[in-house]
Order: C-alpha cells, then structure tokens, then sequence
C-alpha cells in the first residue's frame, strides 16, 4: 500500500512539475524578452552595416542592455569599418552643458574622427560623409518635442538623402510610454532646433517612429530602416523595460526628469529657475521674490490630477540666479497615468504670472519656441485659463494624432 502511494504521490509531482514548466513556457513565449534596436542590428540585421564603411550618430544613451557603448559594439563588429562619430548637442560622451558649442577631435577610445552636429553644422557636410557608406542613428530621446536630438536625426537624415546614403535608425522607448499624446503642436512658423516640425509637445512616440513620420509627412526621402525593438509595448515607461537609464543630458538625470519636462522645461522661457543647477532639474521651480508656501497652496488649490506640489528652498550652483536662495515649489507625480504634464507646467507658469505680475517676466521669443506658438504666452499675459487653451489646441492635436497612427510599429 505505502508502494502504491509513493508512487501516486511521485507522480503527481511530476505531473505539477510538468505543467508548471509549460506554464512558465508558454509565459516566455507570451512576453518576449525585452531587446534594443542595437541588439537586433548586431544578431539579426547585420547586413544592414556589414562589409560596409560605418557614420554612427550615437551619445552615451547609445547602449546595450549591458551598458555598453554603441561605438565599441559596431567597432568590434565582424566585418565592420566604423569611420565617423557624429554627436548632437552635449557631445559624443555627453559632457557638455545645454548650448555649448564643440569642434571636431577625435574620439579618445576609438581614435575615430568625431563631428558635431550642433553649432556651425547641423547636419553632416558632404565633406564628413566622404567614404561614409551607412549612417546609423542610436540616441534615447526623453519624449518632448523641444529635445533637440530629434532634429539632429531629422537634419542627419535630408544629408542621407542628399548623398544617397542609407539611413538606420536603432529604436529605443520613450521615457513617457507611446500612448499620451499632449500638447498644442508647433505652428510651423515658430519652428526652431528645439521644434522644427508640427508634432504635438509630447508626441508619443518611439523614435524610430518618428523617423518613419519625419520622413513621409516632411517629404525627406531619405532610404530609411528603423530596426525594432522587441517586447516594447505602448503602455510602457521607461521604469517597465529593465533598463538602466543613461542621462540623455546633464539635466536629464532620472526617468522622473523626463516624466515632467514636456511641462515644467517650458520655464526655461521665463525668469523663474526650472532648477538647472540642481540635482533636481524641472522638478524644482522658483525664483528669489517668490513665497514658497503660498504658491504651493495655490497650486494645490488647482487638483491638478495626478500631482501635488511642495514648497522648497533652494540655490542654483549655475544658470538662472546660481549662489542665490530660490523659493518654490517641487512637483511631485503621485499618478503617472492621469498626470498631464504639459497642462501642470502651464498652470504652475499661469499662477507665478497671476501671484507675481510684476517680477515675472517671459523671455518671448525662447517661451514660444519652446511652446510652438505666441498665443500661449498672450493668453497667460491676458489671465486667459489654462483649460481654455487646452480646448484651442485640441483641434490639431486631434489630426496629429491621426496622421500619427500611420507610423506606429508597435501596439
């Protein structure tokens, strides 16, 4: 009888232990492990740059999963030749602050020439694309139009074109999830390098997709390849992927950073601190004759969804009022999902203006470059709400988003 029933039991065990590993099978086989456009280029398309002389318009965010460089991977590629480095603002190894203009040199790890592409040009010159068979584009972009690495890609792209040259684009996330779509789009006679074309401000979408938008809706012709990603999905931030997140720039530190700066980086235009100069950039908002308390309490009073805002103190070591005390508030998202930057940005903006007309001050043309056109700013100059804004760029947010779906590789 004991015989009979050790067997039952060793049985039974086997059996839960077989389902259970199909079950965990069948899991795997259901989510995909998450994988980067690098990846994919390296392992599944290889042809795309093999045997080929290599430009890679790359930054430290251009790596793998394991945190390494985009330049050494495609340097040590079988049958790879890489001969240029592009880099956008910042630098190839991101050690320059926001507008800060740098020559060619050459890489110090690679010895490969190395040419900006913010400053005198913003698109490689026929000259830097001598013996350039393939340009590879790989940069983590933070999802907010005004991010001028979008436009590097965009302006690297018409020089593709231009000299018949392939164009890849390795995708990455966006830091903001692919479904939310806010924000007034640029009216194209505000367009600039921090907003060349009419996207919404917070566009959602990846950037290998709005490669593919770039190049059919603005006519850039360019022989184009976005290389996916796998097991990326819509509903997914960037704290979903597994990633380790790379500063995309010096003010860029957190993934939280990006979650608010489609909102809160539209300061930059104004006379008030978006926190440059601390360590939390465009989380801290504030200025020397602001009360801290009392615009927290104002704010708050405003059940704006998704968010809730602290009084601080703070001293900028640069920019705006640096070695000086600033009052204000920090933003804090307690729900990323009903949060709406862009609207809590503009608010916070729309009550300084409303609690200090006198100090405050918009610096006007940067605010409507930023924003995409001037009647924002007029509508804070005249008390005008912020839903009452909301309402007027609704109409072209809505056809943005249809000429958007088009290009979405991902569900």
């Amino acid at each position: 009888m004991h015989s009979i029933a050790n067997r039952t039991i060793r049985s039974a065990v086997i059996l839960t232990a077989a389902v259970l590993a199909l079950a965990a099978s069948a899991s795997a086989t259901a989510v995909p492990k998450f994988e980067l456009g690098i990846h994919g280029l390296l392992h599944q398309q290889l042809g795309l740059i093999e045997g080929k002389n290599v430009g890679l318009i790359t930054n430290p965010t251009g790596v793998n999963r394991q945190l390494v460089s985009d330049i050494d991977l495609i340097a040590r590629a079988p049958g790879v030749h890489l001969v240029a480095l592009f880099s956008p603002e910042h630098g190839i190894r991101g050690a320059h602050q926001a507008g800060s203009q740098v020559g060619p040199y050459r890489d110090t790890q690679t010895g490969t020439p190395v040419y900006s592409l913010y400053g005198k040009n913003r698109e490689p010159t026929p000259q830097m694309l001598k013996g350039v068979d393939v340009l590879v584009f790989d940069i983590q972009p933070v999802g907010a139009r005004f991010y001028t690495y979008l436009y590097t890609m965009a302006d690297a792209m018409k020089a593709a074109a231009k000299a018949h040259i392939p164009f890849v684009v390795l995708d990455r996330p966006n830091p903001l999830g692919g479904l939310m779509v806010q924000g007034p789009v640029l009216e194209p006679e505000y367009a600039s390098f921090v907003g060349q074309y009419p996207i919404a401000l917070r566009y959602g979408m990846t950037v290998g997709e709005l490669a593919e938008l770039f190049n059919a809706e603005f006519h850039i012709g360019a022989d184009l390849t976005v290389v996916k990603m796998r097991g990326w999905n819509r509903s997914m931030y960037y704290a979903d992927t597994s990633l380790q997140f790379v500063m995309p720039s010096p003010n860029m530190p957190t993934p939280e950073t990006a979650l608010v700066y489609p909102g809160f980086g539209l300061v930059e235009g104004t006379n008030v601190s978006e926190g440059r100069g601390t360590t939390r950039p465009f989380e801290l908002i504030g200025a020397p004759w602001i009360d801290a308390a009392k615009l927290a309490a104002a704010l708050n009073e405003k059940h704006l969804p998704g968010t809730r805002f602290r009084p601080v103190h703070f001293t900028p070591t640069f920019s705006k009022y640096e070695g000086t005390l600033c009052n204000g508030v920090q933003v804090h998202v307690l729900d990323r999902q009903t949060f709406n930057p862009v609207v809590a940005g503009l608010t916070t903006i729309e009550t300084i203006h409303e609690l200090y007309p006198k100090e405050f001050e918009f610096k006007k043309a940067h605010f409507d470059n930023l924003i995409g056109n001037d009647w924002v700013r007029q509508d804070i100059e005249k008390d005008v709400p912020v839903p009452e804004m909301r309402a007027r760029w609704q109409k072209r947010l809505s056809e943005f988003e249809l000429i958007r779906r088009k290009y979405l590789l991902y569900h």
